[in-house]
């Protein structure tokens, strides 16, 4: 027998094993759960915005009226609506799809229909309104239907919730996010004439000054396209097509969006002067990194008005749950053999939280029920109505003045205008894009990484030096333009690493003079073995500390102010180690955002004066080694409805 014969036949009885190994199904490992404690508190005073409303529910459709294959917009159309010509926007990837959408739809690009499934409340109104869209999924398997839900809830406390259809863009289509936005827009258009006729069952039902966008997916990317066409007078991509929409679009919502398919002028989508709402689950397995996290940070606020972005990682939630259609199996019936559905929380659970947070959301920015607005600076002043899971939160309010967000320069030193930053004792101190989880991806924004390790090395184990730690520092010009007060808070965004730093080396002996005559034997120490790092998992701790130009300083635990949790490791496949090579990294990395009230650091000391502050330091002084990531640091003029009780008084520590 020839050696490549036996090769040849040694592969092939390895073979097997070689396929069963690659499939071991890995373990389920989730993160340690802290939100029995988290979340065990209720400190906003107002009924929990899940809870059905008093008011009873209809239903109609609106549409083509002329629809293939639903008989609801052929046959049971309350309104008819004309159809709009699309293919400046979208159109078929190629002649072969060109015809199967044809036949299977009945119609073309040029006439796409405005087809729409309402919930609305049996009363006078008028009612707030919100659109809700769907994302991508397979065309024949109808989505709209799965937000029904929340148009039941939503109607119940006096909205208005239509969920659009836009089936005819799904499938096998690409660079369409920009027709999915449009699309939204050219509803309103029809929204409007239904509003207006008197003969139409919404006559005079629909306030058009207080409306919200809400998508899904690539839906969740079209509802901030969307809000950039409503302001603008031309279409991005081709000057000949002129909007005029205008409307009084007050808020939008994504729900596990893609991000960057739509980039005007290669350009990522300007969105400004939006309440903005965003939440994604650690366990998507359709969107598997945290993609929104790039449009929360393009919402811009011009200062003209009260608005606020929050954000939410939803540990254990998956991409589809959020719609009754698509369900647990992110990727179709398939993707059971490959998807890890044993971790996630149920489906009822995950759309309670739907139903929380887009209820309180919608109350507090179209309906001014300002009683919601906590649950979005700190989640756990709603946390007995929160499933119970951890959730990692971002937050910005339009007041917000940053002072240093690490895009401006490469100098280390220099923050905003008239601000410096130091650091003393770091182990590590620089700025650079803080990544996706994906392997080479990241947020397009920057963050300054800061590493430290109290321990002195050497044989005594119990020798520290001075802590660590990292400072801004504010000229009087930059004081005189923020004008703080008691009113005012410090935010800033931070997460912890994995890292862990060796000990730092002691202080050289400058004192000693160095013997140039005697000749001491070189004495070559072994090598110390080679140890494989091991993730650090010691929990976090810190302290800010704010000084004043008297000297006077003010300190407070970060931990106070939220929980301070490393990533949570979340694995998407069922596979062993198919995270690891498919991302790189088995966690996302996301900011939590702590809002500390200047009030605080009176409280603290008292005599301190806020309005006078030179410096704020982020101390490392509670946990003995470790790595951070830190982010977005400013002040903001918060508005007292944000607190749940006066700040500080802990109602929402």
């Amino acid at each position: 027998m020839s050696a490549q014969l036996r090769l040849r036949r040694s592969i092939a009885a390895w073979a097997p094993l070689v396929a069963l190994a690659a499939c071991v199904v890995a373990p389920l490992k989730l993160a340690k759960d802290d939100s029995g404690i988290v979340l065990s508190s209720l400190s906003i005073n107002a009924p929990d915005p899940s809870v059905r409303g008093p008011l009873a529910v209809k239903r109609l459709y609106y549409g083509s009226g002329t629809d293939k294959q639903r008989a609801y917009f052929r046959d049971s159309v309350a309104l008819k609506t004309a159809t709009v010509d699309g293919t400046k926007f979208a159109g078929a990837p190629d002649p072969g799809q060109a015809s199967i959408r044809k036949k299977f739809w009945g119609f073309d690009f040029a006439k796409l229909p405005v087809n729409g499934s309402v919930w609305y409340p049996d009363g006078p109104g008028p009612y707030p309104l919100v659109l809700v869209v769907h994302g991508n999924h397979n065309m024949e398997e109808f989505s709209d239907p799965g937000y029904g839900y929340l148009g039941e809830l939503l109607a119940s406390r006096g909205f208005i919730l239509a969920s659009v259809d836009e089936n005819f863009l799904n499938g096998f289509m690409r660079a369409e996010n920009d027709a999915r936005g449009w699309m939204l827009l050219k509803h309103l258009q029809a929204w409007k004439k239904f509003n207006d006729s008197t003969g139409s069952p919404l006559y005079g039902k629909v306030d058009m000054n207080n409306i919200a966008l809400m998508g899904h997916s690539r839906g969740g990317e079209a509802v901030a396209v969307a809000g950039a066409f409503n302001r603008l007078t031309h279409y991005p991509d081709d000057g000949n097509v002129k909007f005029d929409f205008n409307f009084g679009i007050k808020s939008l919502v994504a729900i596990a969006p893609v991000d960057g398919q739509y980039r005007p002028m290669e350009k990522g989508t300007p969105v400004t002067d939006y309440n903005y709402l965003l939440f994604h689950g650690s366990h998507d397995g359709d969107v598997s990194t945290f993609s929104g996290l790039t449009q929360y940070e393009r919402i811009k606020y011009s200062g003209k008005g009260d608005y606020f972005k929050s954000a939410f990682l939803v540990y254990r939630a998956n991409h589809g749950q959020w719609n009754t259609v698509w369900g647990s199996t992110d990727g179709g019936p398939r993707s059971r053999r490959s998807l890890d559905l044993r971790g996630f929380i149920t489906q009822e659970e995950q759309r309670k939280f739907a139903e929380v947070v887009v209820s309180g959301f919608l109350e507090a920015t179209l309906k001014g029920k300002q009683e919601y607005l906590p649950l979005f600076r700190d989640h756990r002043s709603a946390g007995r109505w929160l499933p119970k899971t951890m959730y990692i939160t971002r937050f910005q309010e339009s007041s917000f003045s940053s002072i240093a967000d690490f895009e401006d320069d490469v100098d280390l030193t220099t923050g905003g205008p008239g601000v410096t930053l130091s650091g003393d004792s770091l182990a590590t101190w620089k700025e650079s894009p803080v990544p996706f989880r994906n392997r080479g991806g990241n947020m397009a924004h920057n963050a300054v990484t800061l590493a430290w390790n109290n321990r002195i090395a050497g044989d005594d184990t119990t020798k520290r030096g001075r802590p660590a730690s990292y400072a801004v520092s504010l000229g009087d010009s930059v004081r005189r333009t923020l004008n703080l007060d008691a009113r005012s808070s410090l935010v800033f965004s931070l997460a912890p690493l994995e890292a862990k730093p060796g000990p730092r080396q002691p202080a050289k002996d400058t004192t000693k003079k160095a013997d140039s005559t005697a000749k001491k034997p070189a004495v070559k120490k072994p090598s110390p073995p080679k140890v494989k790092p091991v993730p650090d998992t010691t929990p976090i701790d810190l302290s800010v500390v704010a000084t004043d130009d008297a000297g006077r300083t003010a300190r407070v635990a970060l931990s106070t102010y939220g929980p301070v949790r490393r990533p949570l490791e979340s694995y998407v496949y069922r596979r062993a180690g198919r995270d690891k090579l498919r991302f790189g990294n088995v966690y996302e990395i996301v900011l939590q955002t702590y809002t500390i009230p200047i009030a605080d650091f009176v409280r603290a000391t008292p005599g301190f004066d806020p309005a006078r502050v030179t410096s704020v330091q982020w101390r490392f002084d509670r946990t003995e080694a470790g790595t951070v990531l830190l982010d977005n640091i400013g002040f903001a003029r918060m508005r007292p409805e944000f607190f749940p009780s006066a700040p500080g008084e802990g109602a929402s520590r």
